[in-house]
């Protein structure tokens, strides 16, 4: 069996022990697919902390918020309506949360549904249109904004017809039979991303063309708004600061053609806004900055400043939209948020601190400098996701403000509880109380040892283990028991997935220590009937494969 030089790599990472490195394994240095790079932000003036200025402000790749009342549905010449949406932590309108379903284990749509109403969460971003997931919205009265993956666009692009279908099965059908208030649909997501070289220039706005003249021709332009979440890397300022904010020459005339066809049907233009890469790609970006408290030095731009990352890249947007003759576009926040496992950075203190700090930042209704008012935004992520990709970071499966089994992680007051903190999911079930771990007369320079915990990692989850993480002060055996453990779970708890060799056994004593939690996982959940019989093929693949390895190890 092959395995991949990363894996070797791994387990002697873990062999010689987490705390005695300087840098987490698995960070290839690439920045979050689905975010842009800060690291030209800052001029070495900032890193070394004196005060800022025009010459202390270097990128300008940035974000933004807002989001209309104004709804008149055609293609050609009507003029964006003005800005609503989150007025206060505690109001009508709510913070809003984005649902990702790139887990292996899912809870059940309603028991997600019940959780979000729980907790006053009225808004919530989809990257699909999953019938279930939909279905279980319906009669909630939580507004939805459903997506459209990036791997179609061009299929509407070339295709009115496709769309109309699309529009009629994934909208008309839920608004009308099962009651969901669809309110916006996501045509692509971050489909400009710099690390995608182009592919989806020339197909979003076609395809976000022909899914509003699909939404008109539904009778559905009035209640139903499209917009493209996009990237900051779509824009920078020529100045280092906000006020020089424009889009990117190479990719201007593409956004200029969707920011104008927003504008004439009275939609957002709605944006991702991510401090914490900034602090993850650049070691002299200043902390404080990324927060909210009010203790950075901040930039100076014509008289005006900036407290904080997050007002600054709005406003750089605020610029670039100004300048191109679009300034009342609306604005709404698709994504912000902050990771809690897999970087040093990326931990329950400072995501609460983020997160909170956010949520008090817009609970007054004051704005950013350049937009006074109201903010609409979604907290990214509602869970966390143990099957995304790790490419731009092992931080990607933590971005949950819940863990995995509808849990909170920390405390969080988005002023919609009587409590003042999240509320957890409801019937949750789990697998048994019961663990995979090394065996304690294992050796740890056995020859199956290395290729085992290869094995179990590159088909788990182990982002936890490494550097200033969770699990960073375990030890070896600690290191070796975890990644067992998170294979064991990941496949249901299976008899076969807790051999390795013969170096694994299954105990009923929890080997969790004070800072990290080996996990017990939930039970699978499969979907309608038509999802269910996919068990039976998952559970044969899983038998092959673990037959493959331990034949491969004999």
């Amino acid at each position: 069996m092959l395995f991949t030089r990363f894996y070797s790599a791994f387990f002697i990472f873990l062999l010689l022990g987490a705390g005695s490195h300087g840098s987490s394994f698995g960070n290839n240095g690439r920045q979050k697919s689905s975010m842009f790079s800060f690291g030209r932000f800052w001029s070495k003036s900032v890193s070394h902390g004196d005060s800022f200025d025009v010459e202390s402000y270097n990128s300008g790749k940035m974000h933004a918020i807002s989001h209309s009342k104004a709804d008149n549905g055609n293609l050609e010449s009507s003029s964006p309506g003005g800005m609503s949406a989150v007025s206060h932590a505690i109001a009508v309108s709510g913070i809003g949360a984005n649902w990702g379903t790139q887990s292996s284990h899912r809870l059940p749509p309603e028991t997600m549904v019940q959780m979000l109403r729980e907790n006053g969460i009225q808004k919530i971003k989809l990257f699909d249109s999953d019938y279930d997931t939909l279905k279980a919205l319906g009669k909630s009265g939580i507004e939805v904004m459903v997506g459209i993956p990036n791997d179609m666009l061009a299929t509407f692009a070339s295709s009115s017809k496709a769309a109309e279908k699309w529009v009629n099965k994934n909208v008309s059908h839920h608004l009308s039979t099962n009651n969901v208030n669809i309110r916006y649909v996501a045509v692509g997501n971050e489909p400009f991303l710099e690390t995608y070289n182009g592919s989806f220039l020339r197909t979003t706005y076609p395809a976000l063309r022909n899914i509003q003249q699909a939404l008109i021709k539904a009778g559905l332009s009035n209640q139903v708004k499209v917009t493209v979440p996009l990237n900051a890397d779509v824009y920078s300022s020529s100045s280092s600061l906000p006020s020089g904010g424009d889009f990117r020459a190479d990719i201007h005339d593409f956004v200029i053609q969707i920011v104008k066809l927003l504008s004439d049907n009275s939609a957002p233009f709605t944006i991702n806004i991510y401090p914490f890469i900034s602090l993850y790609i650049d070691p002299n970006f200043p902390v404080e900055y990324a927060f909210f408290d009010g203790n950075a030095t901040p930039v100076n731009d014509g008289g005006t400043s900036y407290y904080n990352m997050f007002d600054a890249n709005h406003d750089t947007l605020v610029w670039a939209l100004q300048k191109n003759g679009f300034g009342n576009l609306p604005i709404i926040v698709g994504e912000i948020g902050w990771p809690t496992d897999g970087d040093r950075n990326a931990n329950l203190q400072y995501a609460q601190r983020f997160n909170q700090g956010f949520m008090e930042h817009i609970s007054g209704g004051k704005g950013t400098p350049m937009r006074p008012g109201p903010i609409d935004a979604y907290l990214f992520s509602l869970m966390d996701e143990d099957d995304k990709s790790i490419d731009p970071g092992n931080f990607e499966r933590h971005w949950g403000i819940f863990r995995y089994d509808g849990q909170p992680k920390y405390l969080l007051n988005l002023g919609t509880t009587n409590s003042g903190s999240l509320i957890p999911a409801r019937g949750v079930i789990y697998l048994e109380r019961k663990w995979c771990i090394m065996k304690s007369n294992a050796k740890l320079d056995g020859s199956d040892v290395a290729p085992s915990v290869s094995y179990a990692c590159a088909r788990a989850d182990c982002t936890c283990l490494g550097y200033q993480t969770s699990c960073g002060n375990l030890d070896a055996r600690g290191n070796i028991s975890y990644a067992f453990n998170t294979y064991y779970q990941k496949n249901n708890q299976l008899d076969d997935a807790c051999k390795f060799s013969g170096l694994a056994t299954v105990t009923r004593a929890d080997p969790s220590t004070e800072s990290c939690k080996f996990n017990i996982m939930i039970k699978p959940y499969y979907g309608s009937a038509g999802r269910l019989s996919g068990c039976i093929p998952k559970t044969l693949t899983l038998v092959v494969s673990v037959a493959i390895f331990l034949l491969t190890n004999l």
